[in-house]
């Protein structure tokens, strides 16, 4: 992998791995449902107001079992409600972990998010430091990460995630206008590895 994007051979790696992962998962019975409770919500909530930021969440949108209901990775689903997406319909081959340096395939992100991933995406507006703070965070909490451009947000930057609970789940999107350590470390702190399907950490390692 380069320093900056997963590389092409990272991604062939990730798919042949696929299935092998999925097998391992389901013989242990890690796929869970641990859910996230409203008192822990409200504290990320409050962190992020705190720092001037927005955190809305969502009731998350069921997706067919076998991911038949996505058939290109570039699809843009009518029914995702959040934006980036942050639950629902999704492509059936995740994204490779890791930082990028272009848009990653949001039909992919959303299957991330599904196995505990979180995501930080940020917008053309963002200054050098903010992608520079964003990297030195990134190297703290490598495993079940993305971080990615997405032209849409314009300044802002984004973090995803899709906690379990609630049925199929509930869709968080954090939104801020600068990087802010405590609250992007709640984030993570209280919702990466909390999917609606939830994976190890040791299976969602970068390059992978």
């Amino acid at each position: 992998m380069s320093a900056n994007r997963p590389s092409a051979r990272g991604r062939l790696v990730a798919i042949g791995l696929t299935g092998a992962v999925l097998v391992v998962i389901a013989a242990s019975g890690y796929l869970r449902k641990d859910t996230v409770d409203t008192p822990t919500i409200e504290k990320v909530r409050t962190a992020f107001e705190a720092a001037g930021c927005t955190l809305t969440t969502v009731r998350a949108i069921p997706n067919k079992r076998d991911h038949s209901d996505v058939t290109s990775p570039d699809q843009i689903m009518p029914q995702w409600n959040t934006d980036p997406p942050t639950s629902g319909p999704h492509y059936y081959e995740p994204a490779v972990y890791g930082i990028y340096t272009e848009p990653v395939q949001q039909a992919r992100l959303v299957h991330n998010l599904e196995h505990g991933a979180v995501f930080i995406q940020y917008g053309p507006g963002v200054s050098a430091a903010g992608i520079a703070a964003i990297t030195t965070f990134y190297a703290s909490h490598e495993p079940g990460t993305i971080v990615a451009p997405y032209p849409k947000l314009a300044r802002t930057i984004a973090l995803g995630a899709w906690i379990a609970g609630n049925g199929r789940g509930t869709g968080v999107l954090g939104r801020c206008s600068a990087f802010h350590q405590t609250a992007f470390t709640t984030f993570f702190d209280d919702f990466q590895f909390k999917g609606n399907e939830r994976f190890p950490p040791s299976s969602m390692q970068p390059g992978t």
